[in-house]
């Protein structure tokens, strides 16, 4: 009895969401690998479906090319916290999708509708596949991938932090620069028509401007811990 109570305490399903340079994927990894649950970074999902149109010759500022070629490629996401993998066509992608090409792409790819539809049913099936519990992170997890998670939270952060979070990221980037671009992101996210970046009525904020990374973990590991009691 007491081991069947334990299993459904652990197999909690967590979303985190927000813009980028709040600390999500540092967090998610992190929380995931604290409570023994498996872990999805979402956003390498669409990063990986920009760099294998741009390298195969679609043309990203055409929403009819995308959609035609968002079902050629095969993604596949690794879920232990300590060493994520992602691979496209059983290539590893996870250092190619994090240029800046892809970068500046993939909010244009990520919003066309075909596209979100394939990817939110990866995710879906990843999640389900988690008999022990998952974090996954991204921009429309609470809303629209897993509306019945057991605990969603939103992170935040000024523009400020975000930027300086993110240059520290990237040896000689503008920190100027990157504030605007992220700002841009924001508002491309934020914009688009199918499934945009926003807060779950029944999320948890977390405003992690003035927090350090460790004690943003703290922070939604005790969330994660009091929902698993909770249940």
């Amino acid at each position: 009895m007491s081991t069947t109570v334990e299993t459904a305490r652990s197999s909690v399903i967590v979303a985190i969401d927000g813009p980028s340079g709040t600390g999500k994927s540092s967090t998610s990894k992190a929380v995931a690998a604290a409570l023994g649950l498996s872990y999805l970074d979402t956003g390498a999902q669409y990063r990986a479906i920009t760099w294998w149109m741009l390298t195969n010759g679609v043309d990203v500022s055409d929403p009819e090319q995308i959609a035609t070629a968002a079902a050629k490629p095969v993604i596949v996401s690794g879920t232990d916290p300590a060493a994520p993998t992602i691979t496209v066509d059983g290539v590893d992608a996870s250092g190619p999708i994090r240029t800046q090409e892809v970068t500046s792409k993939v909010s244009a790819v990520s919003a066309v509708p075909e596209v979100r539809t394939l990817i939110t049913a990866l995710q879906r099936s990843i999640a389900a596949a988690a008999t022990g519990g998952i974090v996954v992170e991204g921009r429309d997890i609470g809303t629209t991938v897993l509306p019945d998670a057991d605990l969603k939270i939103f992170l935040t952060a000024s523009p400020e932090a975000r930027a300086a979070r993110r240059s520290g990221e990237v040896k000689g980037s503008d920190l100027t620069a990157t504030r605007e671009a992220l700002i841009k992101r924001d508002a491309a996210d934020s914009g688009r028509k199918t499934s945009p970046l926003a807060k779950a009525d029944d999320a948890v904020e977390v405003d992690t401007t003035e927090l350090t990374l460790q004690q943003v973990i703290e922070c939604v590991v005790t969330l994660v811990e009091g929902k698993r009691v909770a249940a």
